[in-house]
């Protein structure tokens, strides 16, 4: 964690904000499907916050948790360090961070490195495991293990296909939001820049 002192003013109030949307519930639900998914003999963390952080911190949960959600040989993340060196820490979770992508996790959904590792927004942390979550239900590929009610489906793909007689009587249709041309008329309009005549 970094050396930082407390925080003040607008700063103070930011950090506040953050720190509610951290979701205490979400956080047992999290670690029970880590745990589980990984399928190794991970000791459960201490609720609160600065525990699951503290679980998380070093790298290495995460990168476990990526490569259970691969088959055996294909893991992203070959060499998983115990390191206790902090710039090898934080390199494990950019790798964890870089898998989660490229496995279907969208980028706006990734937390940054400084998120987990100084604390700064565990929501963050909590919003990129529950989507890691939802894309390994929905791949559906034998690798996920938990209860599939965890976690949201994505929504699939949903092609529609049309002839071109349909295409072609799309084409003469007026779409309700470019308006009615039903009861218009120009009756009572005057040349432009004529005065109005009151009576």
């Amino acid at each position: 964690m970094a050396n930082r002192g407390p925080s003040y003013g607008l700063s103070r109030e930011v950090q506040e904000k953050i720190e509610q949307k951290y979701d205490a519930d979400l956080e047992n639900k999290l670690v029970d499907w880590i745990i589980l998914q990984c399928a190794e003999d991970i000791e459960h963390p201490p609720p609160g916050r600065a525990q699951f952080q503290k679980w998380l911190m070093d790298g290495t949960v995460l990168c476990k948790l990526i490569n259970s959600l691969y088959p055996p040989g294909q893991e992203p993340i070959p060499k998983i360090s115990e390191s206790k060196m902090a710039f090898k820490q934080m390199e494990q979770i950019s790798q964890f961070l870089k898998a989660a992508e490229i496995y279907g996790v969208r980028t706006t959904d990734i937390f940054q490195t400084v998120d987990l590792w100084e604390g700064k927004d565990m929501a963050a942390v909590q919003r990129t495991l529950m989507a890691l979550g939802s894309v390994a239900v929905t791949k559906d590929d034998g690798c996920y293990r938990g209860e599939p009610s965890w976690f949201h489906r994505k929504a699939q793909q949903n092609r529609r296909g049309f002839s071109e007689e349909q295409l072609r009587q799309g084409q003469n249709v007026i779409g309700l939001q470019m308006g009615s041309n039903k009861g218009a008329s120009q009756a009572g309009m005057t040349g432009y820049g004529t005065p109005r005549q009151i009576l």
